[in-house]
């Protein structure tokens, strides 16, 4: 594509932004349920497409982290399916009074939520970022423009067509949602700078993209880094609940951003719960990197380097570190974390409150995997990403995260003293 048309696909979804604006919210959600339907129509579509990718990347020596994200089954394509009627069934954004109130000068304020306008979902693997971006950005009002990397190219490409089948149906414009047809770098570039026609740019990815588009981008970029997630054991833990839950943070799908990356101990316990910690791990296939204090009650455990309590592995490897107390946990917190999501494993109650109340990362959790930071599993049906900036929305980002709110003002001939 040459830079006219990109500039011309950023124009036509401004424009299809302000329809999708205007539809009523009926039309958005028969819009949401037939797409549901291509998806679940077109699975055999997808799978081929999706086959095709993984054998791609597989080949290409790409990392298993990338390929498992990359990965779709039956499974996973009913679960897209489910997720936009989620997305759907959520109660309608636009058009919603918030804060209503008199003011002394007699007018009447209230705030009134819209669409951003049009979104640009820039993003690696995952083919259920197309329509998870697709779906949320409908039930908030917004045309968006997705651009998949290369590695799901057929996969994006075959989803795409499933949601353009199911805007047709509700009369919606094809244009609502567009795939930008290149993965080329520069073309991406150029899409970054079409300031006149994108209101916001979500990447989704490695750091490196991410980096990318934060750089070249003059439209505002909602970012996520990285996941440098946090499981601290404390002194009051319950340590059969403990070893289940890290169990799960970290092995159940250890290619996610909210994957626990760093085991913090509390000191009083390190001794009894380090070995069953290490035992764990090793039953599990975990490569544990540990301070000292960890390798020498566990001697499986690697010496951890400085740069292991800021990596996100994103595979079967996890760093572990004893500390004094709470306050050491929170220290190593800050200093470390990525503010994406820290857990706290405790019967204390003054601890875990403390525990919520001081650690500002974007999810936080009492007594619960890490896993649980997603869109889905919050009640957002879906989310677009996961935001570790806080302007203008933190952690998981569904549909009212792609909104805003305007000043509706009603008076009766007031005028400003």
């Amino acid at each position: 594509m040459s830079a006219a048309d990109i500039a011309g696909l950023a124009r036509a979804a401004r424009l299809a932004a302000r329809q999708v604006a205007k539809a009523s919210a009926e039309t958005r959600t028969r819009a949401l349920h037939a797409i549901a339907a291509e998806v679940r129509a077109r699975a055999a579509d997808v799978l081929a497409a999706n086959a095709a990718d993984v054998a791609d990347a597989v080949a290409r020596g790409t990392q298993p982290a990338m390929v498992d994200r990359l990965r779709v089954d039956a499974r996973a394509i009913e679960k897209m399916a489910q997720a936009i009627e989620e997305v759907a069934a959520m109660p309608e954004l636009i058009g919603r009074v918030e804060r209503p109130e008199r003011r002394p000068s007699g007018i009447e304020v209230a705030r009134v939520r819209i669409p951003l306008g049009v979104i640009a979902m820039i993003y690696e693997a995952r083919p259920n970022v197309t329509t998870d971006a697709a779906a949320l950005c409908l039930k908030s009002g917004n045309a968006c423009i997705l651009r998949g990397g290369s590695e799901a190219f057929r996969s994006n490409a075959a989803l795409g067509a499933a949601v353009a089948a199911g805007l047709a149906s509700a009369g919606l414009p094809a244009t609502a949602v567009q795939l930008l047809p290149s993965t080329d770098r520069a073309q991406l570039a150029e899409l970054l700078a079409q300031e006149a026609s994108i209101d916001l740019v979500i990447p989704r990815g490695g750091e490196g993209l991410i980096r990318f588009v934060a750089e070249h981008a003059r439209i505002p970029v909602l970012k996520h880094y990285k996941g440098v997630c946090h499981v601290y054991v404390h002194a009051a833990a319950d340590q059969d609940a403990a070893l289940r839950i890290i169990d799960n943070a970290k092995v159940q799908r250890p290619s996610a951003c909210n994957a626990v990356e760093t085991i913090l101990v509390d000191r009083a316990i390190a001794a009894a719960f380090v070995p069953r910690l290490a035992a764990l791990f090793a039953e599990r296939g975990v490569e544990l990197r540990g301070d000292a204090a960890v390798c020498a009650l566990a001697p499986s455990a690697t010496a951890a380097t400085a740069a292991d309590w800021d990596e996100e592995y994103l595979a079967l490897v996890c760093a572990a570190r004893v500390v004094d107390d709470l306050d050491g946990a929170i220290a190593h917190i800050e200093a470390h974390g990525s503010d994406h999501t820290e857990a706290i494993l405790t019967t204390d109650a003054a601890a875990a409150e403390r525990f919520l109340r001081e650690v500002d990362s974007s999810t936080v959790l009492v007594n619960a995997s890490t896993r649980f930071a997603d869109g889905g599993e919050l009640g957002l049906g879906a989310e677009v990403g996961i935001s570790t900036t806080r302007l203008h929305a933190y952690g998981p980002m569904g549909a009212e995260g792609l909104t805003t709110t305007k000043f509706v003002v009603r008076g009766a001939g007031q005028i400003r003293a």
